[in-house]
């Protein structure tokens, strides 16, 4: 026998997550086409050590940044799927709902709050 589960969420609540999600999306893929790490040149003759070195660890930050919008991008697509897939607000370990609150702050959540309570200990 197949366990169905009810989403608690309405049509309307679900598409409001579904707005916020595509806005996010927006920003996100906006801050990667405007935020390209570039190479550092590492020619002496023309900077100093202390120069290169900052160049470095700035190069270094872009390329955290690109990393931590694209983990955010896949995320918010997601969530995108699982509204789709009517999975969106239910957690991946328990398969009870999410709370409202904890959905609000952060909508790519995959976790109630006592899995990931549980998985940070």
């Amino acid at each position: 026998m197949e366990v169905l589960f009810i989403n608690p969420m309405n049509i309307v609540q679900l598409e409001n997550y579904r707005q916020r999600l595509f806005l996010l999306k927006q920003e996100v893929v906006q801050s990667l086409t405007e935020e390209s790490p570039g190479v550092v040149e590492l020619d002496q003759s023309r900077m100093g050590r202390l120069s290169r070195m900052d160049a470095l660890q700035d190069q270094q930050i872009a390329i955290e940044v690109q990393h931590r919008l694209k983990r955010k991008l896949q995320a918010i697509e997601g969530a995108l799927n699982r509204i789709n897939n009517d999975d969106f607000g239910f957690c991946y370990i328990c398969d009870e709902a999410i709370s409202e609150a904890r959905l609000s702050f952060d909508p790519t959540v995959t976790r109630c709050l006592q899995c990931a309570d549980k998985i940070s200990d």
